[in-house]
């Protein structure tokens, strides 16, 4: 041990060298995440809603969070399932000062995708090390050379923070990693790329620093069987936060069944205690949270593993009030998307599908008095849905209107399979036809979604002779995605005349269980009655309107699957699509059909825009009773129809 330091002391620096050398082997210390933050952290102005020195006390229930976080912590896997408004997301953020200071190592934090991972890097990081002098003196500026300080990777003395994308394999194989933060997992893309699962690819990282590796995931849940957050929470040990009744002194997890306020009127809420029944108002809750605590309510699968869950009854005094989640709550009523918001945002707790099939004779009973091949008043645009089997092609065209109410408009079977020329030139046709507008105009399709599970290369080569602004190929994808239904496009090799053409076509990838949960749920919606309608009441959003000349083997099909729970290997739950009959091509059809509305931007139109088509259809319905020889060019949305004094309304202009 002498001969070392006597060949360290021969070198110049070697003070510094000794020093470097003395750090490396000194252990992690014993400073604990919460402490570290309350000694340093400056919370923005550009990323928080009361800037300046951070402080645990406002809220208490973070504390142990972050301490499970500090090396001190035997714990190697935190699990924090949440609603809004809690300040979960600064625990990793706390998290990152601390390594950054005191503990370095190499350490991944992962966004949902990598656009969201820069937005988190320039709102959330950079504010981090700029508001802190600490920090500012480990990570150098941007804007130095050879700073190693980007937008998606930032290195100090003994570590590097890398910011990625779930969605990006390759971010999430780049490096081994000691420190691994998983933020909004619930939003993840079920696979990163083609290889599988974003979670599992990143928890690989840290397998190499074996028990001194520390993962925390932290997210909103979204759907029962789905939510990987809620997977996750349900093999820990279940902590929650018991805090005291302010009369009584009884320790209590806040539960929403007992915020009680009179209907209609918000501002009387109040909380009343589970031992006591005595009325707790807001002011009080500062006290609550002070002198509460965690205490798991189960055995954990991994000891290693510890698991919190909270709702936003917790947010603190000034944040979220009671009064707002009151009023949130009543406006939610009567809404499915809506009230799976609240459950998931404010509850913190996973929202469940019912996937039932609707009753496919009820919605026999159900069918409205217009011909097939007419679009009805409401309708104001078309898309359509292609499926491709060995002896056919079954297309649904689908007319849709304000707040997702859609018409049943076609539904037409091309003979011929995928290797008939004939079959292609058939549906190549149905892109120029028109179908009539009860108030006039003509109407075509703007958008074609084609599925290309079935002899893919054959849909592949005829997307791409036909281009892609009216028609898509599609592919479906088990499992939900919260943040887009419809991903893409990728790019697919093509087979055109014997020569192999390297991504020559554009694919879109469909979440098929977002649109068929949708679906069912649209079709259950309770309706107004014939006398309600007469009065002037309007049908829900989301209405699915089917036409009486549509017959029962189509209604079958499209109510032929439904939504079952499953058991993995592991012993997870998981949600899956199982066919109750064997013909199932309506569903699809109507899948790819609200896939094509999707990206022609249904789902973000404003109301300005659905006032400009509800104003297009009335004037061509105007000039077709005028009996105009000539139709005025309206932004490329109206022409006269070439072989009669017909007006033809374009979906064409949405693309």
């Amino acid at each position: 041990m002498i001969g070392i330091f006597e060949d360290i002391a021969s070198f110049d620096g070697a003070d510094a060298l000794l020093r470097g050398w003395m750090d490396g082997l000194m252990p992690d210390p014993d400073h604990t995440v919460s402490t570290w933050a309350d000694e340093n952290r400056v919370l923005s102005p550009r990323g928080a809603n009361e800037a300046g020195p951070w402080r645990t006390s406002r809220t208490p229930y973070l504390r142990e969070i972050m301490d499970s976080l500090s090396p001190s912590s035997p714990c190697q896997r935190v699990v924090l399932m949440k609603g809004a408004q809690l300040g979960g997301s600064e625990c990793g953020n706390n998290w990152i000062g601390y390594v950054i200071h005191h503990a370095p190592g190499p350490m991944l934090a992962v966004q949902p995708t990598v656009e969201l991972g820069r937005r988190f890097s320039q709102q959330r990081i950079d504010p981090l090390i700029e508001e802190s002098e600490i920090l500012r003196e480990r990570v150098a500026p941007a804007r130095s050379r050879d700073s190693g300080n980007t937008i998606l990777s930032k290195e100090f003395p003994g570590g590097i923070l890398v910011i990625t994308g779930a969605n990006s394999a390759v971010g999430l194989r780049s490096m081994p990693a000691r420190y691994l933060f998983l933020d909004e997992v619930d939003a993840y893309p079920a696979s990163a790329g083609e290889e599988g699962d974003p979670v599992a690819l990143a928890e690989a990282r840290t397998r190499t620093f074996a028990w001194r590796r520390k993962v925390f995931l932290c997210s909103t849940p979204t759907i029962k069987g789905i939510s990987r957050i809620e997977r996750e929470y349900e093999v820990s040990d279940k902590r929650k936060y018991f805090v005291p009744c302010p009369f009584c002194g009884h320790k209590q997890v806040l539960q929403f069944e007992r915020l009680r306020w009179e209907k209609g009127q918000p501002e009387t809420v109040a909380y009343h205690c589970e031992h006591c029944e005595a009325r707790i108002d807001e002011r009080h809750k500062t006290f609550m949270l002070e002198h509460g605590e965690w205490r798991a309510t189960a055995i954990s699968a991994d000891p290693l593993t510890v698991g919190y869950h909270i709702s936003s009854l917790y947010s603190p005094h000034g944040w979220l009030s009671w009064e707002r989640i009151a009023r949130e709550w009543e406006a939610a009523q009567g809404n499915d998307e809506t009230m799976k918001g609240f459950k998931n945002s404010v509850l913190g707790e996973t929202w469940v599908e019912s996937g039932e099939a609707p009753d496919w004779q009820i919605l026999c009973e159900r069918r409205e008095p217009y011909r097939l091949g007419k679009v009805p008043k409401g309708g104001l645009f078309l898309t359509a849905g292609a499926d491709v089997q060995k002896d056919r092609i079954e297309v649904d065209i689908w007319a849709w209107g304000r707040g997702l109410e859609s018409w049943l408009v076609d539904h037409i079977v091309i003979p011929g399979g995928p290797d008939d020329p004939a079959a292609w030139d058939a549906l190549a046709q149905l892109l120029t036809q028109t179908w009539p507008h009860e108030n006039g105009p003509q109407l075509t399709i703007g958008k074609l979604a084609v599925d290309s599970g079935y002899e893919a290369p054959a849909v592949y080569a005829w997307t791409r002779k036909m281009g892609g602004a009216q028609v898509m190929a599609v592919k479906g994808a088990e499992g939900f995605n919260r943040a887009s239904p419809v991903t893409g496009p990728t790019y697919v090799d093509v087979s055109e005349g014997g020569r192999k053409i390297r991504r020559g076509a554009k694919l879109w990838v469909v979440a098929g269980s977002t649109f068929k949960t949708e679906t069912y749920r649209f079709l259950r919606l309770v309706r107004p009655t014939t006398e309600e309608l007469e009065d002037g009441a309007l049908f829900p959003p989301g209405t699915v309107h089917l036409p009486e000349g549509i017959d029962s083997e189509w209604i079958k099909q499209l109510t032929a699957e439904q939504l079952v729970t499953v058991k993995t290997k592991r012993g997870f739950s998981r949600l899956e699509w199982q066919k109750l009959r064997e013909r199932n091509e309506a569903l699809d059809c109507r899948v790819y059909a609200r896939a094509a509305a999707w990206i022609v931007g249904i789902d973000r139109f404003s109301e300005a825009r659905w006032k400009e088509l509800e104003a297009q259809v009335a004037a061509a319905e105007q000039e077709s009773a005028d009996g105009a020889e000539e139709t005025p060019r309206n932004a490329g949305v109206l022409r006269r129809k070439p072989q009669s004094k017909r007006r033809t309304f374009h979906s064409s202009y949405l693309r």
